[in-house]
């Protein structure tokens, strides 16, 4: 039985895979741009000049670049048998709306959507094996 847990935020997804009695672990970088977005009034009086500023072009260009960086994943980990997302923040909640929307069969094995603190390479595997192990 394949298990995989993904550790993800917008920047990067640390995949664990336990097969075997093996653990392998695998990095993808999401290259996810960081939007600053910056605008406004260059003055402070009144009707002086505007700049106006394209939110909706910035959201859609991040939409895209996380629909790829979640294609990404599910080429990793589309033969697991369980799936456990988890994450400090939004990204998992994100990625697991995808599956359920987009790839529901693969939807169908992640076992538990979890929000979880940034963690180093090892507590992530470290994360991984204890889940597994108590839900077995």
């Amino acid at each position: 039985m394949k298990r995989v847990g993904v550790w993800l935020d917008k920047e990067r997804a640390i995949i664990v895979t336990l097969y075997n009695g093996e653990v392998s672990m695998n990095t993808i970088l999401s290259k996810v741009e960081h939007f600053h977005v910056h605008g406004g009034s260059g003055t402070r009086k009144k009707g002086g000049p505007q700049d106006v500023v394209q939110d909706s072009k910035y959201l859609e260009r991040e939409k895209h670049q996380l629909k790829k960086y979640f294609n990404d994943i599910i080429i990793e980990i589309k033969e697991a048998n369980a799936i456990v997302l988890f994450g400090p923040a939004e990204a998992c909640f994100k990625f697991n709306k995808e599956l359920i929307t987009y790839h529901t069969e693969l939807s169908t094995k992640v076992k538990d959507v979890v929000k979880a603190d940034s963690m180093t390479k090892s507590q992530v595997k470290a994360w991984v094996k204890d889940f597994f192990l108590m839900t077995h």
